[in-house]
């Protein structure tokens, strides 16, 4: 019943593989990709397939007021590494917590996929920032 949809449904699998990449300046033609992987918990390697919104230096993964299992792990540690095509990528991730930024997001995530998202109270929503590894 599932096959062919998969690729929207948040599965979870373990550490990914692909080709290690260097950060870009711009996201926007690489995150142009409607879904991603993103893998957290460098431990025991935990990697889900999301949706990604990604304009000028900026790149974000969303999981609305849902506390998954990979915002948790991300609060443990927030390094994560995120799978474009075959293009590997090592990023830290901040919870977005200003409203501000969080509206700007929500309107290029509504002229990505249609929709707004569901919870806009960036207090109550779940909206991280991937930013380079330092």
């Amino acid at each position: 019943i599932l096959t062919g949809c998969t690729e929207n449904i948040p599965f979870p699998s373990g550490k990914l593989q692909g080709n290690l990449s260097d950060t870009p300046a711009d996201w926007t033609e690489i995150a142009a990709a409607r879904v991603i992987q993103i893998e957290t918990k460098p431990s025991d390697p935990y990697s889900v397939k999301l949706w990604i919104i990604g304009f000028d230096d900026r790149l974000y993964v969303h999981a609305g007021a849902n506390r998954a299992q990979w915002v948790q792990n991300m609060y443990a540690n927030p390094n994560v590494r995120l799978l474009i095509g075959d293009s590997l990528f090592e990023l830290t991730s901040i919870r977005v917590v200003a409203q501000s930024e969080f509206d700007e997001f929500a309107e290029v995530y509504e002229s990505k996929y249609g929709d707004r998202p569901r919870n806009e109270n960036v207090s109550e929503a779940y909206l991280f920032r991937l930013s380079p590894r330092f």
